[in-house]
C-alpha cells in the first residue's frame, strides 16, 4: 500500500510540476538609476531619474520631462515609436516618439466618458490598454479617437501588474491572472499563487514570486522555476529568452535554457 502512494506521488508531482529552467549569467552591467523602465539587445536603456523619463542608446541620450502633471506612474516602451507615460495623479497619458517628442495627449478626466485609470500598457495600432479602478474592467483605449475599442468583464480582486504586446493582455490581480486576446476575449485564467509582477516574452510570460522567478508558457497551466543566483530581484524583463534582472546598481543579463 505505502509503495503504490509513493508511485502515485511521483506520478502527480510529474504531471503537475515542471522541470525548473537554468538560467547562465552572460554579463552584469553596473547602472545607477532610480527605475529601470526597459533594456533590449541593441543596447538601449530607458529609465527614470527624478521624475524624468532618459532613454539611452551608444552613449547619446534624449529625456523627457513634465513636471507639472506629478510622478511618473509607469512608463512603457515596447513600441518604440509609441512609448507611453502615464501620470496617476493627473490621470494623464502621454505618448512620444522614438525621439522622446510627445505626440499625443489624453486627460481621463476631460474626455467624454471619464476613466479613473490606474494601470496602463501597450496596445496594436493606437492603442493602450487601461485598467479603469471605478467599474474594474480592461479597455483597449483608443487615444487618437479618444473612444475604447474594447471591454473586459469585471474583475473581482486588487490588481497588482499589466503586461501586454501587439496580440496580447495580462492582468495580474491578487486572486487570479488572467490573460486576454487583441479583441478584449478572456482566453485564459489561472489562480495567483503568490505572484506580485509579470513580464511578457512573446506569448510566454516570467513570474515574480517573493524573490523568485518562474518561467509560464503559453501552453502550461504550471510554470517552472529559473534557477538564478541569490541576488535581489528588484526589476525585471525578459527579450527573445534573455533574461535580464536589476538590482541596486547591478544589471544582470542571463540565457535562459528553455527545452
Amino acid at each position: 500500500m505505502k509503495h503504490a502512494t509513493f508511485l502515485l506521488f511521483l506520478f502527480t508531482l510529474s504531471i503537475f510540476s515542471q522541470e525548473p529552467i537554468e538560467a547562465t549569467l552572460v554579463k552584469k552591467t553596473l547602472l545607477d538609476v532610480e527605475h529601470l523602465v526597459s533594456v533590449n539587445n541593441f543596447g538601449t536603456t530607458c529609465y527614470i531619474n527624478n521624475n524624468v523619463l532618459y532613454k539611452n542608446h551608444n552613449n547619446k541620450t534624449l529625456n523627457y520631462n513634465n513636471l507639472q502633471l506629478g510622478n511618473i506612474e509607469s512608463a512603457n516602451t515596447f513600441n518604440p515609436l509609441k512609448i507611453n507615460i502615464f501620470y496617476k495623479d493627473f490621470n494623464t497619458l502621454i505618448i512620444l516618439d522614438n525621439r522622446l517628442s510627445e505626440i499625443f495627449k489624453t486627460d481621463f478626466n476631460a474626455i467624454n466618458d471619464y476613466k479613473n485609470v490606474s494601470h496602463v500598457s501597450t496596445g496594436h495600432d493606437n492603442t493602450v490598454w487601461v485598467f479603469n479602478q471605478d467599474i474594474q474592467n480592461l479597455e483597449l483605449f483608443d487615444y487618437k479617437q479618444k473612444t475604447s475599442r474594447a471591454q473586459t468583464q469585471p474583475v473581482q480582486s486588487q490588481v497588482l501588474d499589466l503586461k501586454s504586446n501587439f496580440n496580447y493582455c495580462w492582468l495580474l490581480t491578487k486572486n487570479q491572472l488572467y490573460t486576454y486576446n487583441y479583441f478584449g476575449s478572456l482566453i485564459k485564467k489561472l489562480d495567483n499563487k503568490g505572484y506580485t509582477a509579470i513580464a511578457a516574452d512573446g506569448e510566454n510570460l516570467i513570474l515574480k514570486k517573493d524573490n523568485n522567478l518562474l518561467y509560464l508558457n503559453k501552453n502550461d497551466e504550471q510554470p517552472a522555476h529559473i534557477i538564478l543566483p541569490n541576488i535581489i530581484i528588484n526589476q525585471f524583463f525578459v527579450i527573445n529568452e534573455t533574461l535580464y534582472i536589476y538590482t541596486h546598481k547591478t544589471l544582470y543579463e542571463f540565457q535562459l535554457k528553455i527545452k
